[in-house]
């Protein structure tokens, strides 16, 4: 590695928990907009906000959050509902996880409440699928109420699966790639591009890598139709995720991820060299991070891609360590003499990754714990991956008014084009704000786009509704009349400077968990640092030699002296001498 990537590297394998305040003050710092340009921004994100609400088309994302978000009951039963009820066995199930979830909200609160017929209709379908439900009501009515139930358990179940799919297809474009790419070509006539994402969580299995790999590889196939120009930034592209490749994708399998996991990368890479795709790694969990780094530098290093520039990774903002792995990755590209593809994304597994955290009895998390803060670390990110287009090809995927505002006004200031980067959007969310900002600016925009069955949609829509789904969610306060536009597109940076504390009180680290008793300390056995405060604790007693025998009050006398050797190297431990039958009679 160079001098710069060593640094980058040292900062990614040590600095996972670093600390939240510090950082988030350099960060702010490395954002550089002054008064002026931050008032500019809120300006140009205000106004934003407003063409989005005068439209005629918002998005049916933030509809149904404006009315139904997860600060309430109404809104965590539909979530429930939603993660569960296509994964249901059987009619009699799906009857009780039905009637457990709606029966017991309040629907009515919500009646005619938002702007779109479509959600009205379903307030309305809810309300008196509850009213059918509830049993509470005796008498007559309540008899009336439970023939209603039994006759109509069938339609409402399918009523209701019905809905749920149909929610599912407004976030998936395809049940199959050539599904997808026939409903794609609409919004390709009006300028926007694509990257594909094959729906799926990790393998489990030997035979679960090789039927993902499979699926990738027909995938690129077919998507190669497609890519028509002889620039790789206005074809489409395809996005993969590593777990999806190998059953074992952890550090603690690492020489067998290398040995089998980067040959598979690699053959799916020249696939898509060779058909004019982009190619982008997807980010996942934190505790992958530096293996997935292994992984994308043994691919690059490929001679059979040399010079190739489709190849992309996804950074996220919410990670402590995102700036170091940009700054890595332009010290990874120049050393290879290319240029490479950055997916800027805020992130998509804080709450895993705060629970793993408590889980583990780690002394800070991985992530930032406030909203704003992640906010600031996107726009410093944004403003590094602008400085850097000599080696990257920034790709800024964002729902949020102001971040797109704040980009837009960097990348003047910084004398860029429009061609120099792209804005990316989830299918199905924030179209209004991207139709504006690509008529407007003629920017580059693509649209990230799921692929696959409805049973392979469960968790992707559970983390899209995680994502957006809490009141300080920009997708929920979109169409929400009630929250003024200059308060939607708020400062992140201002906000933090107003803190007491950057780190959030309602999250409480392993150490403080129980209150007054203090947790014990946990280790992150993923984690290069703590690896080594244990080989260090470890190294006296690397060549100590243990000999364990019987020990009695009178003589032993003992059995044979046979050595014990460590099962996973080999390594002699040291000796154990048995009791024979003469030290069991004394």
């Amino acid at each position: 590695m160079t001098a710069d990537a060593l640094s980058a590297w040292s900062i990614i394998q040590t600095a996972s928990l670093t600390d939240e305040t510090a950082l988030v003050q350099r960060l702010v710092a490395g954002a550089a907009l002054d008064a002026p340009a931050r008032a500019a921004v809120v300006s140009t994100g205000a106004d934003l906000v407003k063409r989005i609400r005068a439209s005629a088309k918002p998005g049916l994302m933030e509809v149904f959050l404006a009315e139904y978000g997860l600060s309430t009951d109404e809104g965590i039963a539909l979530m429930c509902l939603a993660e569960a009820l296509l994964r249901v066995p059987d009619a009699e199930t799906m009857d009780a996880l039905i009637e457990d979830k709606i029966a017991p909200s309040d629907w009515g609160r919500h009646l005619g409440k938002s702007a779109s017929s479509l959600v009205n209709a379903s307030t309305w379908a809810l309300m008196l699928t509850g009213k059918v439900l509830d049993d509470r009501e005796g008498g007559i009515v309540g008899t009336l109420r439970g023939a209603v139930r039994r006759l109509g358990e069938p339609v409402i179940r399918t009523a209701v699966s019905r809905a749920m799919k149909e929610m599912g297809r407004n976030f998936v474009l395809g049940e199959t790639i050539d599904k997808a790419m026939d409903r794609a070509e609409e919004l390709e006539a009006e300028g926007y591009t694509y990257s594909y994402d094959m729906l799926g969580e990790a393998a489990r299995t030997e035979a679960d890598a090789r039927r993902y790999h499979l699926s990738y590889s027909r995938a690129i196939t077919a998507i190669a139709r497609a890519a028509k120009g002889n620039d790789i930034r206005t074809n489409p592209g395809i996005s993969v995720k590593l777990s999806a490749l190998h059953p074992r994708y952890e550090i603690a399998k690492r020489e067998r991820v290398m040995e089998e996991l980067v040959p598979r990368v690699r053959a799916l890479a020249s696939l898509a060299k060779a058909a004019g795709l982009g190619f982008n790694i997807d980010a996942e969990e934190a505790d992958r991070l530096a293996l997935s780094l292994e992984v994308i530098e043994a691919t690059l290093t490929d001679p059979a891609l040399k010079g190739w520039e489709g190849f992309g990774v996804v950074v996220q903002a919410y990670g402590r360590r995102a700036g170091a792995v940009i700054d890595w990755l332009h010290a990874l590209a120049t050393k290879l003499d290319r240029k490479i593809m950055v997916r800027l994304v805020k992130g998509a597994y804080w709450d895993a990754e705060v629970k793993r955290a408590q889980v583990l009895g780690l002394e800070s998390f991985p992530v930032f714990t406030r909203k704003q803060s992640t906010d600031v670390s996107y726009i410093a990110n944004a403003r590094k991956l602008l400085s850097l287009t000599d080696r990257i090809y920034p790709q800024f995927a964002t729902h949020n008014a102001h971040t797109v505002a704040a980009i837009l006004h960097i990348a003047k200031a910084q004398g860029l084009t429009a061609m120099d980067y792209e804005f990316q959007r989830l299918h199905g969310m924030g179209e209004r704000l991207h139709d504006i900002v690509l008529t407007d600016n003629a920017t580059r925009c693509r649209i990230y786009a799921p692929v696959g069955a409805h049973r392979d949609l469960l968790a992707y829509l559970v983390r899209r509704l995680l994502e957006n789904g809490a009141n300080s969610s920009f997708v929920n306060q979109i169409v929400d009349e009630d929250v003024a536009p200059e308060q939607v597109a708020a400062c992140p940076i201002t906000a933090v400077e107003r803190l007491a504390a950057i780190p959030s009180p309602a999250l409480k680290t392993a150490p403080g968990l129980f209150g007054a008793r203090k947790n014990s300390k946990g280790w992150d056995l993923t984690d290069a640092a703590d690896l080594s405060a244990i080989d260090a604790a470890r190294a006296p007693f690397q060549d100590a030699r243990i000999d364990a025998a019987p020990r009695l009050a009178g003589r032993v006398v003992g059995g044979p002296r046979l050595p014990v050797l460590n099962p996973a190297t080999g390594a002699l431990i040291g000796h154990v001498t048995t009791a024979g039958l003469p030290d069991v009679d004394t």
